[in-house]
């Protein structure tokens, strides 16, 4: 079963994406995020796609994080993409991401933003930034969430934390520098990947 974990390659590159998505990939994360303002992200995006295809059998859901505009998700969904991740709720954006039948994650803060972007399509929300939001402040808007609303906290979550946002109630996490950041080797980022799904796991 897929793990409810989505790893943020910010600032990845071209020449390096495949190898650092492998590392991810064989720790069980199989969401990748690679966000726009990445060098040459759609370059990656296409890369990722190929390899995917290539590789078979295991599902792999991966796609761009800051997608802002409906054209960026046209961009990205050219490009081999299938996730749309934004810091933001946007009604278009979500609405041109179902219309691709892609997976859309808005960015949301607060109540009115969550029903908004569920009314709008949204396949799930972006708790960003959680650390600001907190878990008491989440775990009060869960509670009048429609049951089954798929909820990823994103921005100040990792290994030491993901019990008490699991016990909270939150669905997923979104994994930033806890996971990658630029320089990092494939092994060095295959060895944080496998240590944070190991947190995730036990946190249950």
């Amino acid at each position: 079963m897929s793990l409810p974990l989505v790893a943020i390659l910010r600032g990845v590159t071209p020449d390096e994406v495949i190898a650092i998505a492998e590392a991810v990939i064989d720790a069980g994360i199989t969401r990748i995020e690679v966000p726009l303002n990445s060098p040459e992200p759609l370059e990656s995006l296409r890369r990722l796609a190929a390899h995917a295809a290539e590789r078979g059998g295991e599902e792999i859901l991966m796609g761009a994080g800051t997608v802002l505009t409906p054209e960026q998700v046209r961009e990205v969904h050219a490009a081999g993409g299938r996730l749309i991740v934004s810091p933001n709720m946007n009604e278009a954006v979500i609405g041109e991401s179902r219309r691709l039948e892609m997976v859309s994650l808005p960015g949301i803060v607060t109540p009115t933003e969550a029903f908004a972007a569920l009314a709008a399509g949204a396949s799930g929300l972006k708790l960003f930034p959680a650390s600001q939001v907190g878990i008491a402040n989440m775990k009060a808007m869960m509670a009048v969430l429609p049951a089954g609303t798929e909820l990823y906290a994103v921005g100040g979550i990792g290994a030491d934390n993901f019990a008490d946002w699991r016990a909270a109630g939150v669905h997923g996490a979104g994994l930033g520098t806890a996971l990658y950041t630029p320089g990092l080797t494939a092994a060095e980022v295959g060895e944080r990947a496998r240590a944070l799904v190991t947190a995730w796991q036990q946190a249950r």
